[in-house]
């Protein structure tokens, strides 16, 4: 069965972007790679960016969210925008409130998490990381 993974770049923090959705979604990381832990011949790495993401993950359930940091040093650039969310689907209203709360985090709340007129319990935000999350729960149709 084909699965889709959220693949997240970011500007330099990733690594403290991945500890804070640690936190909101428990779990330990199945990978975490340092730019400096695998070198890349042909492309030496600075030394400023040795500890930088080249590579993370985070089970959460039975998917992977993961990440790299984009280095400005290989001409990569990160600009945060509208066009990429993550949608979360909890199995229970109370795991919903929870994990929207907890990106709630100094981030900004597009849709407060509140019954929708389409049936469905759903919220929507742009994280302290500029990465835009829905938290979606529907009692018939949890996942």
């Amino acid at each position: 069965m084909t699965k889709l993974n959220p693949y997240l770049n970011f500007g330099g923090n990733a690594e403290e972007a991945f500890n804070f959705y640690k936190s909101v979604f428990g779990g330990e990381f199945s990978s975490m790679v340092k730019f400096k832990d695998m070198p890349t011949e042909g492309a030496p790495v600075s030394e400023a960016d040795g500890d930088k993401i080249m590579h993370m993950a985070l089970p959460i359930g039975d998917e992977l969210l993961m990440a790299s940091d984009a280095l400005e040093s290989f001409g990569q650039t990160v600009t945060p925008g509208n066009n990429s969310y993550i949608s979360v689907h909890p199995a229970t209203k109370d795991e919903a409130d929870r994990i929207f709360n907890a990106l709630s985090e100094g981030a900004e709340i597009e849709m407060p998490i509140d019954d929708q007129m389409w049936g469905d319990y759903f919220g929507s935000l742009k994280d302290k990381f500029g990465i835009g999350w829905m938290v979606n729960y529907n009692s018939t149709y949890p996942g």
